[in-house]
């Protein structure tokens, strides 16, 4: 599991950083990517990267301002144009009015997709995905115009088999040892029934990313960010920014610092950088940050972060 910065700009894009985009790897776990907004140019970020868009199965959108959204017509295009088929289509989560905005951009450049494209309207607080590995849930941020944040939360995995002492309890190997794995309950040969919850070792916890779009302080940050094994939370503006910061609907670097303190969350990164931040004046956000929360980064763009396991 691991997190791309495809743009980690606000606004507009800058020499430095692209507008916003962010790329959830989950290769190794369902051999998918997800898209968190779409900002303009995200579709030539990726080229500079080893994202394959045919593996972008969903896209979650935080809002629909233009910075987060105006690169989807042009990636859903071109991934079209890359080869991807009828059975690989494409769901989108956002508040109303994405479909509209697509659609109409689509029919004017008579643009015709190999693949098709579920929408799903996010106009309440609610799990909006929940299958056997992740569940998905999204809340309400304050923003000028309704915007959400999302708690990924990988599921649990079982224990592993302990291999040793089922050869030490002359437990046959073979196909058994996949139900035992299970958590099933078989009988062997010799009229012994053997528990695979008794030969399993403790569940591995999975592990939460919490991702918001813009917002002010809001109670519902903290809903989605507790425990998190990373939190990415915007930082528009500086330290002793807060008043205008509230006035333009956005946090500071200190605010997202201590929300990510107040919610033992693993690890913070910073994103939605000004471009009126650059060189020192952008390290100096993140130097801010940690005074409060010291495993603070500020991303840049291409920046990959791997997410570990929680040790404890």
């Amino acid at each position: 599991m691991e997190l791309e910065f495809l743009g980690t700009g606000a606004g507009s894009p800058a020499k430095t950083r692209n507008v916003t985009g962010i790329a959830l790897k989950l290769l190794e776990e369902i051999n998918e990517v997800w898209l968190f907004d779409v900002g303009e140019g995200t579709q030539h970020q990726i080229l500079r990267t080893t994202i394959r868009p045919r593996k972008i199965s969903r896209i979650f959108i935080t809002h629909l301002h233009g910075d987060h959204i105006f690169g989807l017509p042009g990636f859903l295009s071109s991934r079209s144009f890359q080869g991807a088929q009828k059975n690989e289509s494409l769901t989108i989560y956002a508040p109303r009015g994405v479909q509209d905005f697509v659609q109409t951009a689509l029919r004017v450049s008579q643009t015709k997709l190999s693949y098709k494209i579920n929408y799903v309207v996010l106009d309440q607080e609610k799990v909006i995905f929940d299958d056997e590995r992740f569940r998905v849930i999204a809340r309400h941020l304050d923003h000028r115009i309704e915007c959400f944040g999302f708690r990924i939360e990988e599921k649990d995995y079982p224990g592993e088999l302990m291999v040793a002492r089922l050869q030490a309890d002359h437990v046959p190997a073979g196909p058994l040892y996949g139900q035992l794995k299970a958590g099933k309950t078989v009988t062997l040969e010799d009229g012994r029934i053997i528990r695979g919850q008794d030969y399993l070792g403790a569940p591995k916890k999975g592990r939460t990313i919490a991702i918001l779009g813009d917002t002010r302080q809001t109670g519902n940050i903290a809903l989605l960010a507790q425990d998190a094994n990373v939190l990415v939370h915007e930082s528009t503006f500086a330290k002793d920014e807060a008043q205008l910061a509230y006035s333009y609907y956005h946090s500071t670097c200190v605010q997202a610092a201590q929300i990510a303190r107040k919610c033992d969350v693993k690890k913070l990164i910073l994103t939605h950088i000004s471009a009126r931040y650059v060189g020192q004046k952008a390290r100096l956000l993140e130097k801010d940050a940690r005074k409060i929360f010291k495993n603070t980064k500020l991303a840049n763009d291409f920046d990959v972060f791997k997410i570990p396991f929680s040790k404890k």
